[in-house]
């Protein structure tokens, strides 16, 4: 009979196989319930992770189109803003160029003053005196300097205003620019997806990079531009107002002066006028007073010449009486009055010849002084052509034509300094 072999191990009872039997269900019973539990937690924790994932696209979405519209809100503050800016640089420059105009037009009266000092100058002699004309002439050489000085101040005012005013413009325009960029980054991050087929992975997302600005900073910044653009504008305003005003003060002093310079003018000219007819009188009254004298001197000495024969006569009756004889040679009435008169003929020559040395000296005399007049005449007649000549020179501040060509003397400042076209659509 063969006998069975068996194999050499432990051996366990049926209670034994019945326990770990009862172990494995109650274990794998253990297990499933923590499986079914971990996926409960799993299939929580996905649907609670695709809610949070869901709500955070969508407030990221939402905060990113809230940025959006704060941005957007400041790009237009600063686009009106800029356009304010773009409007008072023109308008200040166009104020500018008039001030500039207004300082061209002082040239030409400042050279229509000094020609006149140079004519009046050409006065000879008497007629060289310090009047009012000149002091009003000097007066106007004043009120003009002073005037260009103060044109050419609000010039330079302008001009560094505009410079201010292109700064801010600047800011504004990087600003806007800034905006503008960071406008088109959030509307595409906003347009992407989670099917866009743009999105990866990135290094690092989360880093803070450098020259990063909280939102405080940043509204900070674009509301001092913004601040700083008004008051730029505020006082560019205040400067034009006293361009203005300064404009007019200047013309008004101008046209007061000319004013005066014309009616000192004018007054001087009268009295010139005056003093040129009565030494035209008293030329003419001399002359003929020279005349007179002249027609006397000639009866003076034809009245010497007439004396002459009777003189002759009387002495030669005294000499031929001397030639009487003996005791007729007598002192008589007749040799008394033949005396007496070769005498008083002697007496009234002499007296003739005195007569005209005084005439022929006044003569002279006369004769001087009407050469002096002469002179003072043409001197007078000269200062009234001068002095016409004068007026006929200031009629050139009271035409017209004086603003012809003030366009080629003015430099503008193009384009308010050249500043940046930055579309602002």
């Amino acid at each position: 009979m063969a006998t069975l072999s068996s194999k050499p191990g432990l051996r366990y009872s049926v209670s034994d196989w019945a326990t770990n039997n009862k172990q494995i269900s109650h274990t794998a019973e253990n297990k499933r319930s923590i499986s079914h539990e971990i996926r409960q937690e799993g299939r929580a924790l996905r649907n609670e992770t695709t809610s949070k994932t869901n709500w955070d696209e969508y407030d990221s979405s939402r905060r990113l189109s809230d940025r959006i519209n704060d941005v957007t809100r400041w790009k237009e503050n600063l686009k009106v803003c800029a356009q304010q800016v773009d409007a008072e640089m023109d308008a200040l420059t166009l104020s500018k160029e008039e001030t500039e105009r207004a300082l061209a037009a002082t040239v030409l009266p400042l050279e229509v003053t000094a020609e006149c000092l140079n004519l009046r100058e050409g006065r000879r002699g008497k007629e060289l005196v310090s009047d009012p004309v000149e002091a009003e002439l000097m007066k106007e050489v004043e009120v003009i300097d002073g005037a260009q000085r103060i044109l050419q101040q609000c010039i330079d005012q302008a001009f560094e205003q505009l410079c201010r005013l292109q700064e801010a413009r600047q800011q504004l325009t990087i600003d806007l620019q800034d905006k503008i960029e960071a406008l088109d980054v959030d509307m595409s991050c906003l347009s992407l997806t989670m099917r866009s087929p743009e999105i990866s992975l990135k290094p690092n997302p989360t880093r803070v990079p450098p020259g990063s600005t909280t939102p405080q900073q940043w509204e900070q910044f674009s509301r001092y531009n913004v601040a700083r653009a008004k008051e730029e504008m505020q006082a560019s305003v205040q400067i034009r107002e006293n361009n203005i005003i300064t404009r007019a003060q200047v013309q008004n002093e101008l046209e007061a002066q000319r004013m005066a310079v014309e009616f000192a003018l004018r007054k001087r000219t009268h009295h010139e006028e005056q003093a040129y007819h009565e030494m035209q009188w008293q030329l003419k009254t001399t002359q003929e007073e020279i005349a007179e004298l002249e027609k006397d001197i000639c009866h003076l000495e034809e009245d010497m010449q007439a004396k002459t024969a009777p003189l002759k006569l009387v002495h030669t009756r005294l000499e031929n009486r001397i030639k009487r004889p003996g005791m007729d040679l007598c002192r008589d009435e007749v040799q008394f009055g033949l005396v007496d008169e070769a005498k008083q003929l002697e007496a009234t020559i002499l007296a003739l010849k005195q007569k005209l040395a005084h005439a022929q000296h006044s003569l002279q005399a006369l004769k001087q002084h009407e050469a002096q007049m002469i002179e003072d005449l043409s001197r007078k007649q000269d200062v009234l052509s001068l002095e016409q000549r004068s007026s006929q020179t200031r009629q050139r501040l009271t035409v017209g034509v004086q603003t012809e060509g003030l366009a080629s003397a003015v430099v503008p400042l193009t384009n308010s300094s050249g500043r940046h076209k930055l579309d602002l659509a």
